[in-house]
């Protein structure tokens, strides 16, 4: 999720899209402002509920996408390192992460004692702050600190596999580039369709990549289409894949990722449908920090219901306004986060330095409850 330099700005704009229908679909999901605003916007509260988090499939799209495009644009290799881009991606994606996460700790200590509501995280314990300070909370059991980071640890071993599979391949002896390249593709199409067809199928698997690697293998395979002269085999090929997916099982995530991914190449082959307008520059912007807003936005919402149950706890106006504030807010705090932490270059050292903030955050806030 993080942003990558000199990229097609319709990327950005489909990244801030799908950052704002996730920020609405936590306003809608975790009320109790949308419990309360309900009767004056009841469709599209309704719709933000319960189709809001299909956005996450396009984020995984534009995440295999983006994959390809830097790891191996042609389908093969360019980095020297496997290890080294491993280590680089969990530098890059934990550093804001640790940052975030100390301040949803905050918040949910600070308005835990006054607002007894079911989306307020429950006191940190040491084993959940490690699992979820090493992006393992859902492999080992333990609750997430936060909404929506389960996505983090996803999208750091999707990422992983990738780098992995190139690796491998290019470790084959006895290929020649071109019959590198072509196993290569044939991997991921099997992959992808391995999930597609089975793996995503099994609910009790989400916590894994594998789960995901349908929606992400049609985004690597969606650039290998835009660069392809003869992008018809792949357009095919993934529209068969889905099709086949879908038949089988239909699911709304899958056809959400389907067609994001043939319409991406679709969009990205057409030079004419290159975004411009006041609009359009608000959302590229957006989607170039939408990592950060991601991270930051449910401490903020979570702060700013509390205050306006406090205050207004039936009121229907006050409470969608509280919403709207609750929006901007996250996008602003999202743009801080973005601006003094992601975007800087990250290392190692500031790493562990703020997951060694984010566990002792998560103690003193369990000593102060008297959990510890």
């Amino acid at each position: 999720m993080p942003s990558t330099p000199a990229r097609n700005p319709l990327i950005d704009v489909l990244k801030g899209l799908a950052c704002a229908a996730i920020v609405g679909h936590h306003l809608a999901f975790y009320g109790p402002m949308s419990d309360a605003a309900l009767p004056l916007f009841p469709g599209l509260l309704a719709w933000l509920y319960d189709y809001g988090r299909m956005a996450v499939q396009l984020f995984l799209v534009l995440g295999g996408y983006l994959a390809a495009a830097s790891l191996a644009p042609q389908g093969l290799a360019r980095f020297d390192s496997a290890p080294q881009q491993v280590a680089r991606r969990f530098v890059r994606l934990v550093v804001p992460y640790a940052v975030a996460l100390v301040l949803a700790i905050a918040v949910a200590a600070l308005v835990r004692p006054w607002f007894g509501h079911p989306s307020v995280p429950a006191e940190p314990s040491l084993p959940q702050l490690l699992a979820n300070a090493l992006l393992l909370q859902d492999v080992v059991g333990e609750e997430a600190l936060s909404a929506g980071v389960w996505y983090v640890a996803i999208d750091f071993q999707l990422f992983a596999l990738a780098v992995l599979l190139l690796a491998g391949v290019r470790a084959v002896p006895g290929l020649a580039p071109e019959q590198r390249m072509r196993l290569l593709r044939a991997l991921v199409v099997a992959g992808t369709a391995a999930s597609l067809l089975v793996f995503n199928r099994q609910p009790g698997l989400d916590m894994w990549a594998l789960y995901f690697m349908g929606s992400y293998g049609l985004g690597m395979m969606a650039c290998w289409a835009v660069r392809s002269g003869r992008p018809v085999p792949w357009l095919a090929g993934m529209a068969l894949l889905g099709g086949l997916a879908l038949a089988l099982d239909f699911r709304a995530r899958i056809l959400v990722a389907l067609v994001s991914a043939l319409g991406l190449v679709w969009a990205l082959r057409s030079p004419q449908l290159l975004p411009g307008g006041r609009v359009a520059v608000r959302l590229q912007r957006l989607g170039q920090m939408s990592y950060s807003v991601f991270l930051v936005h449910f401490p903020v919402c979570l702060l700013v219901n509390a205050l306006v149950h406090l205050l207004w706890p039936q009121e229907p106006l006050p409470n969608a306004l509280g919403m709207l504030a609750a929006f901007a807010l996250s996008l602003a705090a999202g743009r801080q986060l973005y601006l003094a932490v992601e975007r800087p270059t990250p290392t190692w050292a500031l790493a562990w330095r703020w997951q060694a903030t984010l566990v002792g955050a998560g103690v003193l806030a369990a000593l102060a409850d008297g959990v510890l």
